[in-house]
């Protein structure tokens, strides 16, 4: 069975039982992946979170019973996960654009999201460059922040860090120290294990004593899939890891080795339309 085949698998379980209490270990365990591969793997493929998919198919499913039967609203409320009508209401709301009552008077137009599927697209009309490197365990040093996988805290949380690095001063500071195999500043998302939280990195390769402020990362030997990206941030290494996930992995016959994932950025002007930069990723 093939990651994608498992992903599929872990999608038809949540449909199955949308209407529970569902936390991401359990859903995760159906695609045979930790909470974290899971949580980035689903949101770089389809540009929602797992709990985004879930709330949006439950308002979609509460909306079509409220409109085909005489439920009650605070019936339909405790039913979809709400603890109470008004949060019913606002997130109904938010979704559809109008209230539980309008829709049910067929006032205005309502919004469906419909039962995912997982389709990846095989083509080479648009190349990949890549190479596959061995390369031996380094050292970088950085500053390290946790970021909780849930409802997309770290798509949120990460820019701000990277906004933060460069208003005080520590990215500079950075890359002053790179002295490492690797140049350029790194952006390194680390697993924590069954939890659904990651650790994300902004450091640069660096050997030597830990400078003061400052932490030390160890990156292990891997055999590392080294995929080239061009254009401005963030919008090209966001392009690039959904055509990683959607073209590369499902015909190359490899898949993610589970190590530390690394983003290479040179120390040039990232908002450039030619900038350079590259998404290393261990694989097995």
């Amino acid at each position: 069975m093939s990651w994608t085949d498992h992903l599929q698998k872990a999608i038809d379980f949540m449909e199955a039982h949308l209407l529970e209490d569902l936390t991401i270990e359990r859903i995760a365990k159906e695609a045979h992946a930790s909470p974290y591969h899971f949580q980035r793997t689903f949101a770089i493929l389809t540009d929602m979170t797992v709990g985004d998919y879930l709330r949006k198919r439950r308002l979609t499913l509460a909306a079509e019973e409220l409109c085909r039967s005489d439920a009650k609203v605070i019936d339909l409320a405790l039913r979809y996960g709400y603890d109470t009508p008004e949060s019913f209401a606002k997130a109904f709301r938010k979704q559809h654009g109008v209230t539980p009552s309008e829709a049910r008077n067929n006032q205005g137009r309502l919004q469906a999201y419909n039962r995912l599927m997982i389709q990846v697209t095989l083509r080479g009309a648009e190349p990949m460059k890549y190479r596959i490197v061995e390369k031996e365990a380094f050292q970088a040093v950085g500053v390290r922040r946790e970021f909780s996988l849930v409802n997309g805290e770290n798509l949120k949380g990460i820019p701000l860090m990277w906004q933060e690095v460069h208003r005080d001063g520590t990215n500079d500071r950075l890359a002053g120290l790179n002295n490492g195999k690797l140049e350029g500043m790194l952006g390194v998302c680390v697993s924590l294990g069954d939890q659904p939280k990651m650790d994300y990195w902004i450091a640069a390769a660096y050997e030597g004593d830990v400078p003061e402020g400052l932490e030390r990362l160890e990156i292990p030997a891997s055999k590392w899939g080294v995929f080239e990206v061009r254009g401005p941030m963030p919008d090209a290494i966001q392009a690039a890891w959904k055509k990683i996930f959607t073209e590369w992995f499902p015909s190359s016959g490899y898949e993610q080795a589970g190590s530390p994932e690394m983003e290479v950025y040179p120390l040039e002007n990232a908002y450039a339309a030619d900038y350079y930069s590259e998404i290393w990723i261990p694989l097995k």
